[in-house]
């Protein structure tokens, strides 16, 4: 049989997790559960003999991110394609079953968001081998997960037979209150929808034709108009800005007739909160069902969650129950363990305050590295920059501030105006205001600077890009 497709989906926000998710690097980029990050072990559970290099479907502030976290587990991708603007999960799959048809219409695709936790990797592989059969046979697989608690927070399928083998769906189930849910687990019928699903591309496409033909046209110009830009395909912006929002589960599956689901008896979780994080790592916790981290003590607790992802940041809890504490270097969330749904609301009231801890990391990752500010006062600021082996920041000039490097670990080559400079531990160098510079590392081990900033405006918008080998605007 020839190789399953994967297609991860790398979108979203990650709002439910917050502090540690955020609109600039959602939970699927981040290390939650084991040594990976979600992305990553999704990546790695859809590789091997079975499968061809995924296809990534993401966003522009996501591809740097992307690239590199599958460069650093050995994976290469068949493709990353870049939406223009999130139009949800219907027409980022519709693009993906397109492009595959061009080379094999009969191609078989498995679409899987790129934050769900699976850890019998095997066990998925042979639900996967379950469902390509009938895939194969043009029926659209979705699979379901057996629930183990009546859970509100999850849409359901319902199946309209029995048995542990592939069944027909009977209809999907929105998300039930708790009596609905208690009723359905007691049936045995029910199974919570994992979002997966398995096709041949032509079965997708034949699916919007028939269910949802507005996306067809629109869709198949973005990609026929796309443009690859350093080794990402970007669909075409102008075609694509006209669709509308929405799933894949409204658009296409609740009006089809030829879906299939098999069941998945084994863990999974979507982590949609932090009491799905408390659920997955309890293994690991004591009997006092207090789970604290590396950076976190639990002391006399019961049902608690207490998390810092800041090594400098030691979070102790004595006494609580039923609460998560979770803290990052610029934010903490302490919130009652039934509320772990809410936690959106405070990203909505931070947003509402214009506090940049709703959406943004102190930490800022760039295709050469990151860097995280230090100190930030009227007229100044200071940043420790991270550049990787072989990396260079931009050919750039600033307006409003000057700048001042001191490295501390490696070397760095600075360019300033015609200048050219070696600069190495211990060594500093001044880039005038309005001088054009770049700073590259040209070694093999990572290079740490700090940056000291003094100007009357210090925003990462006073830029101007003169050369860049990541093909970035002055806004990127």
């Amino acid at each position: 049989m020839a190789k399953i497709t994967p297609i991860l989906m790398a979108g979203g926000s990650g709002t439910r997790l917050w502090p540690v998710s955020r609109k600039a690097f959602p939970k699927q980029f981040a290390q939650l559960i084991g040594e990976q990050t979600l992305f990553q072990a999704s990546a790695l559970r859809l590789s091997g003999a079975d499968y061809a290099d995924p296809v990534v479907m993401t966003n522009a502030d996501f591809r740097f991110i992307v690239a590199e976290q599958l460069e650093q587990v050995g994976l290469a991708p068949g493709a990353i394609v870049i939406e223009p603007a999130g139009r949800n999960t219907a027409p980022a799959i519709l693009a993906a079953a397109l492009m595959v048809a061009k080379t094999d219409p009969e191609a078989l695709l498995l679409v899987a968001p790129s934050d769900h936790v699976i850890p019998d990797v095997a066990a998925f592989s042979r639900a996967v081998q379950q469902g390509s059969g009938p895939a194969a046979d043009g029926r659209i697989v979705t699979f379901g997960i057996t629930p183990d608690r009546p859970e509100t927070g999850y849409g359901y399928l319902e199946l309209a037979g029995q048995g542990d083998g592939p069944q027909p769906l009977a209809r999907f189930v929105e998300k039930p209150d708790a009596e609905r849910a208690a009723q359905m687990l007691a049936q045995g019928n029910f199974l919570w929808n994992a979002g997966i699903f398995l096709f041949k591309a032509s079965s997708m496409i034949d699916a919007f034709r028939q269910h949802a033909p507005e996306y067809l046209d629109p869709v198949g110009q973005a990609l026929s108009q796309a443009k690859t830009d350093l080794g990402f395909l970007r669909l075409a912006p102008a075609p694509w800005e006209g669709l509308a929002d929405n799933s894949i589960d409204y658009a296409v599956m609740e009006k089809a007739d030829n879906l299939t689901v098999v069941r998945f008896s084994d863990r999974w979780s979507d982590l949609g909160g932090w009491d799905a994080v408390w659920r997955e790592t309890l293994d690991a916790a004591p009997s006092d069902r207090g789970v604290a981290t590396a950076h976190a003590t639990a002391i006399d607790c019961d049902n608690v969650l207490l998390r810092s992802d800041d090594p400098d940041l030691e979070v102790v809890g004595i006494g609580l129950q039923d609460t998560m504490v979770v803290a990052t270097g610029d934010a903490v969330l302490v919130a009652g363990m039934d509320r772990a749904q809410d936690v959106r609301l405070a990203v909505s009231a931070l947003k509402d305050q214009k506090k940049k801890q709703a959406t943004a990391f102190p930490r800022d990752h760039r295709p050469w590295g990151w860097f995280e500010t230090l100190a930030l006062a009227d007229r100044f600021q200071v940043k420790r920059i991270v550049v990787k082996p072989g990396a260079a920041l931009s050919l750039q000039s600033h307006v409003h501030r000057s700048e001042h490097w001191i490295v501390v670990s490696g070397t760095a080559k600075v360019t300033v105006d015609q200048t050219v400079t070696l600069v190495t531990e211990n060594q500093s160098i001044y880039v005038p205001l309005g001088a054009v510079h770049r700073m590259e590392n040209p070694g093999k081990v990572p290079m740490v600077l700090i940056e000291v900033q003094t100007g009357s405006y210090l925003g990462e918008d006073d830029i101007i890009r003169y050369e860049d080998v990541y093909a970035r605007d002055n806004d990127d």
